[in-house]
C-alpha cells in the first residue's frame, strides 16, 4: 500500500504554496499518495483572503511596517491557542487527519505543527511530522520552536544558522527547497553561452510604475538586452504599461501572463530580475540563472538575497539606476561576471530539492523512527 503524505500549505506568500505542490508531484513520481490541503483556506476562506489581500498590500506598499510585525512573532507562543482566527483552520486540519490518517503530515507553513502538537493528544495514530522550512539563513522563531520531527531545509547556511539557534544537526536535512522536479531534468544555458541576445526575465510586482521604469532600465542597459515580463495575477492591471514598452522597444520585449512554464523559462534566460521571494530565489538557483532583486521583503525575504550574496549568484538592485549599472556590469567584459556567477550556481547545485525531500520522508515511513515531536530548545 503507498505512503499518504498530506502536506499543509498557506496562502500567504507563494513560497508555500511552490513547496507544497513541488513536493506532492515528487512524491507522486515515487508511488506515494500525496494530498495538498491548506487548512486556513478551508475553515476560514473569508477571513484568510482577507488577510492575503492585506498581506499582500502592506509588503508591495509598506515593507517597513510589515517588517515591525514580522518581529512581534518572534515574541510570540504559538504553542498556546490564542488567535481566534485559527481556530477553525486548526479544527480543519484535525478532520483532515482523522479522516484521510496520513502516514506523515508535512508542513509548508510555520503554524501547523503547533496545531499538530495539540491535535494528537493522546491520539493512537500518530503520523510522522516534517516541517519544510521556506525561508533561507534569515529564520524566524516559529519555525524554530516548530514541534517538529525533523525540518526540511533548502542550503547549508540554514542549517548552521538553525544549528546556532539552538536545534540539533541531526534533525536539520538539507535536501535543497522543493522546486519543481522538472528543473533535475532540464538543461540551463551554459555559462559558455555567447549571450547574443542577453535575455532578461522580469517578474513583476503589483505597481505600474515599476513596470515601466525597470523595463526601460533593463533594456536601455545595451541593444542586446531582450525582456520577457511576466505579469502574473496582475495581467489587467499591468497590461497597458507591459504593453507601451513592447511597443517602444519592437522585437525585444515579449509579454506573458499567469504561467506553469518557470522552469522553462528560467533554464532559456540568462538573468531573472524579481522580488526576493522564497520559491523565486531558490527557483533561479536550481536553474542557475543569476538574480537581481529588485523589491525585498524587509525580515523574512533578507535570508533570501543573503544566499545569493554567498553564493555568488546575485545581488540588490532596487532602483532602475542600480539595475542599469548591475545589467551593465554583468555585459562588461564578454560577461565575464555573468559568467563567473554562472559557475558559482553550478557548484552549489540544488536543483532537485523535491526529488530529495520526498525521497527522505518516504524513507523515514518506511521504518525510520522520528525523535518526539516537541522540539523547542
Amino acid at each position: 500500500m503507498p505512503a499518504r503524505i498530506l502536506i499543509c500549505t498557506a496562502a500567504f506568500g507563494e513560497g508555500h504554496n511552490s513547496a507544497a505542490r513541488n513536493l506532492a508531484l515528487a512524491l507522486q513520481e515515487a508511488g506515494a499518495e500525496a494530498r495538498v490541503a491548506d487548512p486556513c483556506m478551508l475553515g476560514a476562506p473569508v477571513s484568510t483572503k482577507w488577510i492575503c489581500k492585506g498581506y499582500r498590500i502592506i509588503t508591495t506598499r509598506a515593507p517597513r511596517l510589515w517588517y515591525r510585525v514580522y518581529l512581534k512573532t518572534d515574541e510570540v507562543d504559538f504553542s498556546k491557542q490564542r488567535m481566534p482566527l485559527m481556530r477553525k483552520p486548526e479544527r480543519k486540519l484535525g478532520e483532515l487527519v482523522e479522516d484521510w490518517k496520513p502516514d506523515a503530515v508535512v508542513s509548508t507553513y510555520p503554524l501547523y505543527p503547533y496545531f499538530m502538537e495539540r491535535l494528537l493528544v493522546g491520539k493512537i495514530h500518530q503520523p510522522k511530522l516534517f516541517t519544510v522550512v521556506t525561508d533561507s539563513i534569515e529564520i524566524n522563531a516559529a519555525w524554530i520552536k516548530a514541534p517538529s520531527g525533523e525540518w526540511i531545509v533548502s542550503d547549508p547556511h540554514t542549517r548552521a544558522a538553525m544549528m546556532r539557534s539552538g536545534l540539533p544537526g541531526e534533525r536539520l536535512i538539507d535536501t535543497g527547497f522543493p522546486v519543481h522536479p522538472d528543473f533535475s531534468r532540464m538543461e540551463p544555458l551554459p555559462a559558455e553561452d555567447p549571450c547574443e541576445p542577453f535575455k532578461v526575465l522580469y517578474f513583476t510586482t503589483g505597481r505600474r510604475l515599476h513596470v515601466r521604469r525597470i523595463s526601460k532600465a533593463i533594456l536601455q542597459t545595451s541593444p542586446r538586452t531582450h525582456i520577457t515580463i511576466i505579469l502574473g495575477k496582475n495581467v489587467r492591471h499591468l497590461w497597458k504599461k507591459a504593453k507601451e514598452i513592447k511597443d517602444a522597444f519592437p522585437g525585444r520585449v515579449k509579454i506573458k501572463g499567469w504561467t506553469r512554464k518557470v522552469p522553462a523559462l528560467l533554464n532559456s534566460h540568462h538573468l531573472v530580475v524579481g522580488k526576493a521571494g522564497g520559491a523565486t530565489v531558490h527557483e533561479a538557483i536550481a536553474a542557475r540563472c543569476p538574480m537581481l532583486v529588485h523589491h525585498l521583503v524587509p525580515g523574512q525575504e533578507e535570508g533570501n538575497l543573503r544566499l545569493l550574496e554567498m553564493i555568488g549568484a546575485g545581488k540588490l538592485a532596487e532602483s532602475p539606476e542600480a539595475l542599469r549599472t548591475a545589467v551593465a556590469d554583468l555585459l562588461a567584459d564578454d560577461a565575464a561576471l555573468w559568467r563567473g556567477m554562472k559557475r558559482k550556481l553550478e557548484l552549489h547545485g540544488r536543483n532537485a530539492g523535491a526529488i530529495s525531500a520526498a525521497k527522505h520522508i518516504l524513507a523515514r515511513c518506511k521504518g525510520g523512527e522520528l525523535p518526539p515531536i516537541h522540539a523547542e530548545p
